[in-house]
């Protein structure tokens, strides 16, 4: 992922969490496992070496890309949402057309989605088809199943 990420501050929290994790446990767990491997012998046939520095490659890769996350992240502030048209931290209440289901949606960014949640990304078809919909406007999104028309009943932070 490449750009500018928009988290909530807990979110970011989390991430920072998670990398101070993956830093001062999992690091040196991995190290620990590459020392014991060494222990048993010749490391040209060892493959619980070979499977333990792997895995400490892939570490490396999950610190080094969740580092580069975090530099691109920028926070929101709920505060400063506006509530006028569907943006990134909206709540918007829609009508699905083709239903008369109502549902409720909270816009984020990619690494908050959690449909479970009533949290849909920014950059899903669902996501992208609302931005910018004032309340009362009919927006058409285009998904695998074909296109849905949504309804804009209210918008709230």
């Amino acid at each position: 992922m490449s750009g500018v990420h928009y988290v909530t501050k807990d979110t970011l929290e989390q991430m920072k969490a998670d990398l101070q994790r993956m830093k001062a446990v999992d690091r040196p767990a991995a190290a620990r496992a590459i020392a014991e491997a060494r222990e048993k012998g010749d490391l040209r046939e060892n493959a619980e070496y070979d499977a333990a520095k792997e895995a400490q490659g892939l570490l490396e890769a999950k610190i080094a890309a969740m580092e580069g996350q975090i530099a691109q992240t920028r926070i929101l502030d709920e505060a400063n949402v506006d509530t006028s048209k569907v943006s990134i931290l909206t709540r918007v209440k829609l009508t699905n057309l083709n239903t008369k289901k109502q549902v409720t949606y909270q816009i984020v960014s990619e690494t908050e989605a959690d449909l479970k949640a009533g949290k849909i990304s920014v950059t899903s078809p669902i996501g992208k088809g609302l931005l910018g919909k004032t309340v009362g406007e009919v927006a058409e999104v285009s998904v695998p199943a074909g296109v849905m028309k949504f309804k804009v009943e209210d918008i709230t932070v």
